[in-house]
């Protein structure tokens, strides 16, 4: 009775083993498809400054997707999303730069990014530098930018 004790207890430690080993290997990979993703979007987020094609800045926010810009509210949803790119191209965004620092999480469904990056005018002259908090979802159409907070490394003129 004793050995049949152990043989299960031995039988679920390896289960275990394998299921923990397993779910951290998924977990890495799911990470690493965030990775990818968020990079790919990072890439084109400023392209739409330059085009002036708020789809493009849109298409990388899920669709209830929260920004959070400094002095000012929440701008929420594809319609308030897209009034802040408006209002960014207004004020002579034409380019940028973001430079991921950190990414956490397990990739399973959220994800957090760590950040700074630079807004240029249609000179190239810098025109804000920043850092930035994002949360991003996982979604059917890849990584998406869920909430999006960032603030400027300049004070105020």
């Amino acid at each position: 009775m004793r050995t049949k004790k152990s043989f299960i207890a031995i039988t679920l430690t390896v289960i275990s083993l394998f299921h923990l080993s397993h779910s951290h290997a998924q977990s890495k990979s799911n990470l690493e498809e965030a990775k990818k993703d968020i990079a790919a979007s990072n890439a084109v987020f400023h392209q739409s400054f330059f085009k002036n094609d708020s789809s493009i800045f849109i298409n990388c926010y899920t669709d209830d997707a929260c920004l959070m810009a400094p002095n000012s509210p929440m701008a929420c949803g594809r319609e308030g999303i897209a009034n802040f790119f408006r209002a960014g191209y207004n004020a002579g965004a034409r380019s940028g730069k973001l430079v991921t620092t950190e990414i956490y999480g397990d990739g399973i469904e959220f994800v957090t990014e760590v950040g700074w990056g630079q807004v240029f005018d249609k000179n190239g002259t810098l025109i804000d530098e920043a850092k930035y908090l994002v949360l991003w979802k996982k979604t059917a159409k890849g990584w998406k930018m869920y909430r999006d907070s960032f603030s400027s490394n300049w004070r105020p003129k």
